[in-house]
């Protein structure tokens, strides 16, 4: 209930709150997704659930399965899912709303692991149950787009979640197994665990090749992000100083707060490999900027932004507003830089 003298301020509260009311639907559509376990949830599922939401709002789907990511060479998604019984996806989702151009206006990617075992390199068994939040990053790109559908953005948004399955079995790629990526370029595996960067880099590359204005990424990437900023902040790293501006006003706009950090040619150095392109890990030192330089070989020179989401996706700790469990970051702020842009179309 809205009670206002002015009917002018009424007005632009129901206005406001209309728009309030679909950005808060779309975390929770995130958070309903990410929460559901990986019994529920595998690649094919969560397609299955985009192509459910882009009925429901009007959006264009499509979805690459194992032999359409064969055909076009996504050998890094290929990858990643090769151990499981549950097959990787590429999952596509677009809103036209420029209808004078064709090309997409921004682009955003979201990492979705439905369980990451960590594959051969297995992960110690404690606290591997919340590993079904790897998917977080690709549950926000559906939240995101479904906003975006409901408000009717005057922008071209394009939406990739590449999804997998990660576990260890005698099919699983290996430490030492060298994946040319759809990109072209190879990638020496030190570590199966690394495995978001792989999935993004094929995505990343196939949408870069668009030419987007820009391209956001969102993703459960590292846990040393988690040991720099804790709970507070999630990481954000970019190759383009006002697109990094923008979001992190976007950020304190929405509530969802960002910290940039450095992914310079230094860190790029540190996935360098003896035998490949480059290696997907850099070891122990500065683990957030490293895994964020090697997915910046992958965008072709577009505006682009990296946000390690991992110790912002999920939470222990429940609030006035919010339950345990899957927290949907970075909807808001992402929502809030996409009306942002559409406004000044």
């Amino acid at each position: 209930t809205i009670v206002e003298s002015s009917a002018e301020i009424a007005s632009q509260l129901r206005s406001g709150c209309a728009v309030g009311v679909i950005i808060g639907e779309s975390q929770n559509l995130t958070r309903m997704i990410a929460n559901k376990p990986g019994n529920e949830i595998n690649p094919s599922n969560l397609a299955n659930e985009a192509k459910s939401i882009a009925r429901a709002l009007g959006l264009k789907c499509r979805v690459f399965d194992e032999k359409e990511l064969k055909r076009l060479k996504m050998n890094a998604i290929l990858a990643v899912g090769s151990g499981s019984a549950n097959k990787p996806r590429l999952i596509i989702l677009e809103h036209k709303g420029n209808k004078r151009k064709n090309a997409p206006d921004i682009a955003v990617v979201g990492k979705a692991i439905t369980f990451d075992s960590g594959g051969i390199c297995i992960k110690p068994s404690a606290g591997m149950e919340a590993m079904k939040f790897d998917k977080s990053g690709g549950c926000a790109v559906l939240g995101i787009m479904a906003a975006v559908a409901r408000l009717k953005l005057k922008l071209n948004v394009i939406g990739l979640i590449p999804s997998a399955e990660n576990m260890p079995s005698h099919t699983s790629y290996r430490p030492g197994d060298i994946i040319k990526t759809y990109s072209g370029k190879t990638v020496e595996v030190q570590n199966t665990d690394a495995e978001g960067r792989m999935i993004l880099s094929d995505a990343l590359n196939y949408v870069a090749k668009k030419k987007p204005k820009a391209i956001i990424d969102m993703a459960t990437l590292t846990g040393a992000c988690v040991i720099a900023l804790g709970n507070h902040h999630a990481g954000l790293f970019s190759n383009n100083d006002e697109l990094a501006d923008k979001l992190i006003e976007s950020g304190k706009k929405s509530g969802e707060r960002v910290w940039r950090l450095p992914c310079s040619e230094e860190y790029l150095e540190q996935m360098k490999s003896k035998i490949a392109d480059l290696r997907n890990i850099g070891g122990r030192e500065g683990g957030p900027c490293t895994a964020a330089a090697f997915l910046g070989e992958f965008v072709e020179g577009c505006p682009w932004a990296h946000i390690d989401i991992a110790g912002m996706a999920d939470t222990n700790d429940e609030k006035p507003y919010r339950n345990v469990g899957a927290t949907g970051f970075p909807v808001r702020m992402v929502v809030e830089y996409l009306r942002e842009q559409a406004n000044q179309a």
